[in-house]
C-alpha cells in the first residue's frame, strides 16, 4: 500500500494539471473569440479564386463555399467560425502567363471575386476603402479586397494598372516567381538589381492611385528599392522572417529594420516551407529525388510517379506547426515592433498546411498562442486587423495629398 500511494498521488497531479491546462486552454480560447468580435481578423491573402479557376473552370455553382468543401480550405462556415473579419482575395495569374494573356487572366480573376460577393450578398461586401472594411465589420459581413499577384498582370501600362484599381484591386504584388522587365523577384536571377526606373514610377503610381505596394515574392534589393521609393507604407501580403527561416521569400532583418520609418507591415504567412526549416531541408531532399528519378527513368512518368511515393513513404514529411508561426510573428515583433505584424494566411494557394492551422476556421488558435506567450489584448488586435487598417488608411491619405499636386502619370507603358 505505501508503494502504491505515490502513484496514486502521481496520477492526481498529473490529471490535476491536465484540467488546469485544459481550463486555461479554454480561457484563452474565449478571450480569443472575444477579441476577434471586437476588431475584424484582416488577412492579407487567400486563392480561393485560383481553386475556382483550376478545379471548376470558373464556376462558382460547382464549388458552391455556401456548403462545406472539404477539398478546399476555405468556405463560409469555416470563415465565420474562424472570426474572418476581412479577406484579401488574390487574383492570381502565373507568371509565366505574358502580355495581353495576364491581362485578360486577371481580369477574370478579378471578376470571380465579383461574381463571389454576388452570390453571397449576406456574406460579403467589398471593401475598397478602410473605413468600408469597418463598417462591414459591424454589419457582420465579410469585408473582401482584391489584390493582385504579381506585376505581370499590367503588361508594362500604367493605364492597366489604374484601370485594374478601378475594378477593385487594392494591392499589388510587384513580381511572382519571375522577374518583370522593371523588377527582381525573389525567385528569379537578378536582372535589373531591384527596381528599373520605370519600376519606381510603378510604385510611385500606386501611391497616386492609394494601391498598397506589396513586396512578398520580390529580390530583397527590390524591397529595399520600394520602401526608399514608396511615400506610403508598403506591405508583404504572404511573407515570413527569413532569420527564423532562411529562404528567399521571407523577409530580411535588414529590410525588417526599414519598417518602423516607412511603417509597413509584414502579414506572416502559413506556408509550411517558409515557417519550419526541417520542412524546408526535407523539400531540398524531395526535390532532389524528384531530380534523381527523373535522370534515372526519363520516359517513364508512372515509375517516377511511384518512385517518389515510395521515397515520400519512407520519408515522411514533417509538419509545421502553430508555434513555428508564432515565433515568425516572435521575430518580426522584436525587429520591427509589434505595430508591423498582421496575417496572411495563403490558404487554397498551399498544398500542405500546419498542424493546427488547417483552414481558414482555425485562425482563433494562432490568437490562443499568441496570448499564451504572453501578448495583450492590444497587441493581439494590432496583428489582428489594426495595423493593415492603419496601413491602408495611411495609403488613403497620402493618395489625396498626390491627386491633389498631380494627376495620374503621363508615362503609359514601358518602353
Amino acid at each position: 500500500m505505501t508503494k502504491a500511494l505515490p502513484l496514486t498521488l502521481a496520477v492526481l497531479a498529473a490529471m490535476t494539471i491536465a484540467h488546469a491546462q485544459q481550463t486555461g486552454d479554454a480561457a484563452l480560447m474565449d478571450r480569443a473569440r472575444a477579441l476577434h468580435k471586437q476588431v475584424p481578423l484582416i488577412d492579407g491573402h487567400n486563392d480561393y479564386p485560383w481553386a475556382v479557376r483550376e478545379n471548376v473552370q470558373r464556376d462558382l455553382e460547382k464549388l458552391d463555399i455556401a456548403t462545406s468543401q472539404p477539398t478546399i480550405h476555405t468556405d463560409i462556415a469555416r470563415l465565420k467560425a474562424g472570426g474572418v473579419g476581412g479577406q484579401f482575395w488574390s487574383v492570381y495569374t502565373p507568371s509565366d502567363y505574358a502580355g495581353q494573356t495576364a491581362v485578360t487572366a486577371t481580369l477574370e480573376q478579378i471578376d470571380i471575386v465579383h461574381q463571389m460577393m454576388r452570390k453571397y450578398p449576406e456574406t460579403f461586401e467589398l471593401a475598397l476603402t478602410a473605413a468600408d472594411i469597418e463598417r462591414i465589420f459591424k454589419s457582420g459581413k465579410i469585408s473582401s479586397m482584391i489584390g493582385m499577384e504579381g506585376g505581370h498582370s499590367i503588361d508594362n501600362s500604367l493605364a492597366a494598372l489604374r484601370m485594374f484599381h478601378r475594378l477593385g484591386a487594392r494591392y499589388m504584388t510587384l513580381t511572382h516567381s519571375k522577374n518583370t522587365p522593371w523588377a527582381d523577384s525573389a525567385t528569379d536571377t537578378p536582372q535589373h538589381g531591384g527596381l528599373t526606373p520605370f519600376g519606381e514610377q510603378v510604385v510611385r503610381e500606386m501611391n497616386w492611385l492609394g494601391m498598397l505596394v506589396d513586396l512578398s515574392h520580390v529580390s530583397p534589393d527590390t524591397m529595399a528599392d520600394a520602401i526608399s521609393v514608396s511615400a506610403a507604407p508598403v506591405i508583404f501580403s504572404h511573407s515570413s522572417a527569413r532569420a527564423v527561416n532562411d529562404v528567399p521569400r521571407n523577409v530580411p532583418d535588414n529590410v525588417l529594420q526599414m519598417l518602423p520609418k516607412n511603417g509597413g507591415i509584414v502579414m506572416v504567412t502559413f506556408v509550411p516551407g517558409f515557417l519550419a526549416p526541417k520542412v524546408t531541408a526535407w523539400n531540398v531532399l524531395e526535390a532532389a529525388e524528384t531530380a534523381r528519378l527523373l535522370q534515372q527513368i526519363p520516359s517513364d512518368e508512372a515509375g517516377r510517379k511511384a518512385g517518389i511515393e515510395a521515397w515520400r513513404k519512407a520519408s515522411p514529411a514533417p509538419r509545421a506547426t502553430i508555434a513555428d508561426t508564432a515565433n515568425h510573428i516572435d521575430h518580426i515583433r522584436k525587429v520591427a515592433g509589434v505595430d508591423h505584424v498582421g496575417l496572411g494566411g495563403d490558404f487554397d494557394g498551399i498544398t500542405s498546411v500546419p498542424e493546427g492551422l488547417e483552414d481558414v476556421s482555425k485562425y482563433p488558435a494562432l490568437t490562443v498562442e499568441l496570448l499564451r506567450r504572453g501578448y495583450s489584448d492590444e497587441d493581439v488586435k494590432k496583428i489582428l486587423g489594426l495595423n493593415i487598417l492603419r496601413v491602408m488608411k495611411a495609403a488613403e491619405g497620402i493618395s489625396a495629398k498626390l491627386r491633389k499636386e498631380r494627376g495620374p502619370s503621363a508615362m503609359l507603358f514601358q518602353k
